[in-house]
């Protein structure tokens, strides 16, 4: 059950970063993502209001966000914090990079979780999982080689180095959310971090570019931007769900969610009409090929 809801949190995030690339094409980033994280805050706050009014029947055990004190709450705040500055780092990467670079780059995230995992939590993968590890660390470098026939070089390029911060600071979150499923409901998680983040970007907003908002890029209204909180708050339900499942491994989930790279891949070809891509092809099967060892490794 774990892996098919980690599949399907693979496929709605794909279409997260098609929406979040139509939203930022020629756009201020800072206010799309105050936006998303208002957006995402407005899914969840009715479901949070139900469950302090007696709702939990009307809610089920699915929907219903416990109630927690300050012990719990600083836990998600610290989640909320690490997700949002890995966010902030990818937004201005993805918006200057091209999708089907972006998108394989970030399917090589597990492998930084992988390796957190069996530090931290003592997760150890099989033969066949360690192979799916490693096409995703080749198909890595071999997207560096066909990054610089489009002029991205990655050893200096800002992008790229955002990009990849923005990765190291996703697998330090997926680690922390292994670690906060073992106590804590996954819909407390997922309620109450949307609404840290939607207070702390309002800070950021307000400090860092509302003043100077007619200066550079100015912010233009699109509707995908509400898709990107669609997809995402989807997305994160279905993985939530998979981390609290008995048996589920954070380093399998992790890797499996980075199957969103195929709907984004695609979308970067069929939407933005993105180059090289017969190069990038070979990377992206990589990537899948990985998945599919990870995926038989993990049925037993």
């Amino acid at each position: 059950m774990w892996l098919s809801l980690a599949f399907l949190s693979a496929a709605l995030l794909g279409l997260y970063d098609i929406a979040k690339k139509t939203s930022l094409r020629g756009n201020a980033v800072l206010p799309v993502l105050l936006l998303n994280t208002v957006f995402s805050t407005l899914i969840f706050l009715p479901f949070i209001l139900m469950s302090r009014c007696g709702g939990r029947e009307l809610l089920g055990d699915l929907f219903y966000v416990p109630a927690a004190g300050w012990e719990v709450h600083r836990l998600i705040i610290l989640k909320a914090m690490l997700t949002l500055s890995s966010w902030i780092c990818g937004y201005f990467a993805l918006k200057h990079l091209p999708l089907t670079i972006a998108g394989p780059i970030n399917a090589t995230r597990p492998v930084m979780v992988l390796v957190g995992a069996m530090i931290v939590f003592g997760e150890r993968l099989n033969a066949l999982q360690w192979i799916g590890a490693g096409f995703a660390v080749v198909s890595f470098f071999l997207l560096g080689m066909s990054g610089k026939k489009e002029g991205i070089d990655f050893r200096h390029n800002r992008w790229i180095a955002l990009l990849v911060l923005a990765a190291v600071l996703g697998a330090a979150s997926g680690l922390y959310d292994k670690y906060l499923m073992q106590d804590i409901a996954p819909m407390t998680v997922q309620a109450w971090f949307n609404v840290y983040q939607m207070a702390a970007m309002a800070v950021i907003v307000a400090v860092l570019w509302w003043p100077r908002r007619r200066q550079g890029e100015r912010f233009a209204w699109r509707w995908s931007i509400v898709l990107i909180s669609i997809f995402l708050s989807a997305a994160d339900f279905a993985y939530y769900y998979a981390l609290g499942s008995d048996g589920a491994m954070v380093s399998v989930v992790s890797m499996v969610r980075r199957a969103s790279v195929v709907v984004s891949f695609m979308g970067g070809v069929l939407i933005f009409r993105e180059k090289n891509v017969k190069g990038k092809l070979i990377d992206l099967a990589l990537v899948l090929v990985g998945m599919v060892f990870l995926y038989l490794g993990s049925r037993g």
